[in-house]
């Protein structure tokens, strides 16, 4: 299954793409995960990218859309986030010590924690494109 939303820059449709992400999960899986533990799991990474994109990428922006693609195949998901903002250069990107009591900084290290891969790709066509992926268990 794919499934592709195309949504504004704004933290006010988070709401729409949660729900969409959701949707999308429960018609391909039904029954056969453990929603209590995947659905939150999903959620937070896909939240996380896109309020990213909103506050970092499309800063003051609102009118660029973000892309989000979705394809199901057997038990993998596949999340592409893309945007039209500057990039971001993980080169750069220096993990936050708790001990800094930094309020950001932390997504890239909450989705590689909640994602089997993540992947990040500068200027493809005028885009950028964060990629998540992740193979979910069956119900025991």
């Amino acid at each position: 299954m794919k499934s592709e939303l195309h949504v504004p820059s704004d933290l006010k449709f988070l709401g729409i793409v949660e729900n969409w992400l959701l949707g999308c999960l429960e018609v391909q899986f039904k029954e056969s995960i453990d929603w209590s533990r995947q659905s939150s799991r999903l959620r937070l990474a896909l939240v996380e990218a896109y309020s990213n994109v909103v506050r970092h990428a499309h800063k003051e922006q609102p009118y660029l859309p973000v892309l989000i693609r979705l394809e199901l195949k057997d038990r993998d998901i596949a999340l592409e986030i893309w945007d039209r903002g500057e990039g971001f250069d993980l080169s750069n990107y220096l993990p936050p010590s708790p001990n800094d009591k930094k309020e950001g900084g932390y997504g890239w290290l909450i989705m590689n924690r909640l994602m089997d891969k993540v992947e990040y790709k500068l200027q493809i066509d005028g885009y950028n494109c964060l990629k998540l992926q992740v193979s979910v268990p069956e119900t025991a």
